[in-house]
């Protein structure tokens, strides 16, 4: 939204002229036309990643910026004339961003359906530090499945192993508080009624960090998240802490996923009331 307003989506390497405070001239470049006081040498502002971290590095220093009106957040990173500026260019950002994604930006073509296989990725990733587990530490199901073993009461659907490796395609690390509780014993939140507890268990997934920030369903994170499983969830998939959203006045369009209350401590995934499978193969 704010390089499509600010440059139109181009790594443009002019700007307008504008007077630093001791008279010299500062030229603004590059997608979200920044100038060297504050944003560093010519070459950052021309590199659309460092250009990038830079602007939401400054976004995520403004008091409050996740439940603010997106064009409110931008202004008060790039300080223009116009608080409202923006506006006009947040339904073309998201329609971009959902193409993005739609078209595979989440790597869904490379999701196959073999649950040994799935499981070993995932079990890489584990070994890796990319995958971590809590208390008590589910993570063990995926071991047990990559190893060809069905341990009774500890299987994991093959839709939640596909969600994970799409998880971790999207971010570096991803923690997961639970799995299925039938394995492990717990009897909390919906109880038996839970996805990760009845019919065997194991048919939903809640994340509790992802890349080392812990989640309430609200955050930049699980918006991310959930933005890159929708498009290839099945109809009847859920998501939860849609009431977390709300109270942080963020809001969040669905197709496929239905959104329930939940509480704020994680990011839900279910698919135990779909027959339906991803289309992620």
């Amino acid at each position: 939204m704010t390089a499509i307003g600010e440059s139109t989506l181009r790594n443009l390497d002019h700007g307008d002229n504008a007077i630093n405070p001791d008279g010299t001239i500062a030229d603004s470049v590059g997608l979200f036309q920044q100038r060297e006081r504050g944003y560093g040498p010519l070459a950052d502002r021309m590199d659309p990643f460092k250009a990038a971290t830079a602007f939401f590095t400054r976004l995520m220093g403004v008091p409050g910026w996740r439940t603010m009106e997106p064009t409110l957040a931008a202004h008060a990173v790039q300080i223009n004339l116009d608080p409202n500026y923006y506006t006009p260019f947040y339904a073309p950002a998201t329609a971009i961003v959902q193409g993005l994604i739609s078209t595979g930006g989440a790597g869904a073509c490379a999701i196959g359906g073999n649950a040994v296989q799935l499981a070993q990725q995932l079990v890489d990733a584990a070994d890796q530090g990319r995958l971590i587990g809590s208390t008590p530490d589910h993570i063990k199901e995926i071991r047990w499945i990559a190893q060809g073993q069905a341990v009774p009461d500890c299987g994991v659907d093959v839709r939640i192993l596909q969600v994970l490796v799409l998880a971790l395609q999207v971010f570096d690390q991803v923690g997961v508080s639970d799995i299925n509780r039938r394995c492990t014993g717990q009897i909390e939140g919906a109880g038996t009624a839970s996805s990760h507890y009845f019919e065997g268990g194991g048919l939903a997934v809640d994340f509790y960090r992802l890349n080392g920030q812990g989640l309430t369903g609200a955050d930049g994170n699980s918006l991310r998240l959930i933005s890159a499983l929708d498009p290839v969830m099945p109809d009847g998939a859920r998501v939860g802490q849609v009431e977390c959203r709300a109270e942080a006045g963020t809001t969040i369009g669905t197709t496929h996923f239905t959104q329930f209350d939940d509480t704020c401590t994680h990011l839900h995934i279910d698919v135990g009331f779909t027959d339906g499978q991803l289309t992620a193969g």
